[in-house]
């Protein structure tokens, strides 16, 4: 590797050749200086380098003294001016490097890069692959999950090591989930507007760096030991998730960074290439795609380079198995702005052979021109499924809803029975099932809870006059808005949780469960609570007995998920042919008939059942039947005839408050039996 090699890594490197080295690349400066710090006084600059151009425009110098605990700067300087009206040079500001392993706070908006000590004994542990098929996504907040949780050492919650505690892991465990999916962990800041409210970015969706964890989720002792001792128990918080088993997932925002719109912070890319990092049109305004400010132009190869660079070291280097993309069509778009699904960023994350077996998913959309692109994506990507959640919203409360209001519900079962069979109407044959990251909630928009509680939006407290958040909900408080002590109305919304969770976790495709919504979890009907770091968004371990019935509930959920082969299809069955690793799929009305093409398009059909067998691959054959009852009243059904079916197990009832005992013996019925069906409910069978 030689200084010249435009393909060598960027950042702090290390060479027998020329020692610790630092590589940065801009192609509109005309001069940048490497700035290093004294040991105690991190304003006091003990040396500048001038750092030389080399091949592709990146910068080098080279210097001893670049070992783990040095402070670092770049000084970078360029054309500006009326004739360069894209550029924002500042040879007075102190920037970071983008590709800094760690950084340091010096003063309330300044920063400094970090040299660090990336020694880690992961002392065998290793990835767990999780197929697709079987993964169950838990999205939490690291600070979140641990931090109301007496149950560990104060000092731990709510920190990278309180998520690793037995606690913690014993509780995923039990819970029967397969990866946890944090919100962002790369080094955030909290945006201007909100600090001057007295507020912060709980969320983490405004990112400093790409490459560094999140110091402030590091114990106090880890924040003491510096920039590397936070790597190390950020290593050491996925070493036992690992060994537990457990996926860790990374939200990821590379769409936008903290940099703001153009007159904000000046911090790191605005002053090394203003014109390459950020879309711009040609008088130097920003094309903002994502409603943040700014928008980082992929479309820039060396922009494309330090996404793709940040990505290998987390998957690489800190073992993460997988990563959720915030606005991802932001990724995909070309130069002039317009999303491409053959872009090559998107194309490299599934195809870098470094990034083999990580799993890529998507937030299919941003704010842009054609910003929606659900089910555009190429192969190899997964994306959150909006369509599934409004679907599943729609059925089980605004249809219910207006069945109350209206005598109609203005929906049967057709585009519901759909979305439960993998959202084929979305995904295409060759991307299957799995394609799709199925979910009811997420941290953005209502808790399941509040989904049942709250009509429209309780966002006043985030100091927008209740501007802020979704007007979208799709929900529906059962008759009162928020907390009540109306017993009925309770029973009714604790059925709905159970009925929406249900259908998350009986529906082919990948599930995903927002944090908390096993055991109701609520915000108070807030739907945007992203500048909230307070017991509204943390996690509460202490739980009411219904909270309890429900947690046991999604337990159960789960439990049969695993057991079930067929409720996990990993590809679209072809009409007349077995397709291994598909499910075959049978369709029947609440009489037990196949469905007709008039009970499929009719409002006025609110129940369906459909059996399910698998098509054998890695597991024994399996088949269920599923039956949904969408009305708030009981009805009567007949278990279907089928071929091979001699008896019907039942497994679970969403009309039961908390499953049966697990030594209980389940009852079963033969094929053509009637049976009673309470309102709005689930029931799952094992066909045998």
């Amino acid at each position: 590797m030689t200084p010249a090699d435009s393909s060598a890594p960027l950042g702090i490197t290390r060479s027998a050749e020329s020692g610790p080295e630092l590589r940065v690349w801009s192609q509109n400066a005309t001069s940048i200086d490497l700035l290093l710090f004294d040991d105690r006084d991190a304003n006091w600059i003990t040396a500048t380098l001038p750092m030389t151009r080399g091949a592709g425009d990146i910068w080098h110098a080279a210097s001893s003294r670049l070992t783990p605990g040095r402070r670092y700067a770049l000084r970078v300087n360029g054309p500006n001016g009326p004739d360069h009206p894209r550029n924002s040079f500042d040879p007075d500001a102190l920037l970071l490097d983008p590709y800094a392993r760690g950084l340091a706070r010096t003063g309330p908006d300044l920063w400094r890069g970090v040299v660090v000590d990336d020694d880690f004994d992961w002392n065998g542990a290793t990835k767990p692959n999780t197929p697709l098929d079987h993964t169950v996504i838990y999205e939490g907040h690291v600070k979140g999950l641990s931090k109301l949780n007496t149950r560990m050492p104060e000092h731990l919650r709510g920190t990278y090591a309180g998520l690793a505690h037995e606690t913690t892991i014993g509780y995923l465990q039990k819970l029967g989930v397969t990866a946890v999916q944090l919100l962002p962990v790369h080094a955030f800041v909290s945006e201007r507007r909100l600090k001057k409210q007295g507020l912060s970015n709980y969320w983490g969706y405004n990112t400093l760096n790409f490459f560094s964890p999140h110091a402030f989720y590091g114990t106090k002792a880890a924040q003491q030991g510096g920039p590397s001792a936070v790597l190390r128990e950020f290593k050491g918080m996925v070493k036992l998730l690992h060994e537990a088993n457990i996926e860790v997932f990374l939200d990821v925002v590379y769409n936008h960074t903290a940099e703001e719109g153009i007159t904000g912070p000046r911090t790191s890319f605005r002053g090394i290439d203003n014109a390459n990092y950020y879309r711009q049109t040609k008088t130097g305004a920003y094309i903002d795609v994502t409603g943040c400010g700014n928008s980082v132009d992929t479309s820039v190869p060396a922009v494309s380079r330090l996404i793709l660079d940040s990505l290998k070291y987390w998957a690489n280097d800190c073992q993460v198995d997988g990563f959720r993309f915030d606005l991802a069509a932001t990724l995909g778009r070309n130069a002039d702005a317009y999303f491409d699904p053959a872009h090559p960023l998107l194309e490299a994350i599934t195809n870098d052979p470094e990034l083999a077996g990580v799993k890529m998913i998507a937030e299919p959309w941003d704010v842009g021109m054609g910003g929606w692109q659900t089910g555009n994506f190429a192969p190899g990507w997964h994306e959150w499924n909006d369509r599934y959640r409004d679907r599943m919203r729609k059925f089980w409360l605004r249809d219910t809803k207006s069945i109350r209001e209206n005598g109609s519900p203005g929906d049967g079962v057709g585009m519901l029975a759909t979305r439960l069979a993998g959202s084929a109407n979305t995904f295409p044959q060759n991307r299957g099932p799995l394609a799709s990251v199925n979910f009811i909630t997420a941290h953005d928009g209502f808790t399941l809870a509040d989904l049942t509680a709250y009509d429209v939006k309780h966002n006043v407290g985030n100091g927008e006059s209740n501007r802020d958040g979704t007007d979208n909900n799709l929900s529906y408080n059962h008759g009162v808005e928020g907390a009540t002590p109306i017993r009925t109305i309770e029973a009714a919304r604790r059925r709905t949780i159970r009925n929406l969770m249900g259908t998350l976790l009986l529906s082919a495709g990948v599930p995903m469960i927002t944090a908390g919504d096993e055991f109701g979890r609520s915000q108070k009907g807030n739907n945007n609570a992203y500048c909230h770091d307070s017991e509204l968004t943390w996690l509460s371990w202490d739980r009411r007995r219904w909270q309890n019935g429900l947690w046991q509930t999604t337990q159960h959920l789960l439990k049969l998920r695993r057991e079930n082969p067929a409720l996990r299809p990993s590809h679209f069955g072809v009409f007349g042919e077995t397709t291994p690793s598909a499910s075959q799929m049978d369709w029947y009305d609440a009489d037990g008939r196949e469905m007709s093409n008039l009970e499929w398009n009719s409002p006025e059909n609110r129940t369906l059942q459909f059996l399910v067998a698998s098509t054998p691959e890695h597991e024994e054959f399996n088949r269920v039947l599923v039956v949904i009852h969408g009305v708030e009243s009981p009805t009567t059904i007949t278990l279907p005839t089928h071929e091979g079916v001699t008896s019907y197990e039942l497994l679970w009832d969403s009309a039961e408050d908390a499953p049966s005992a697990p030594d209980a013996r389940p009852p079963a019925f033969e094929p053509g039996v009637r049976l009673p069906l309470a309102a709005s409910s689930i029931r799952l069978f094992r066909a045998h």
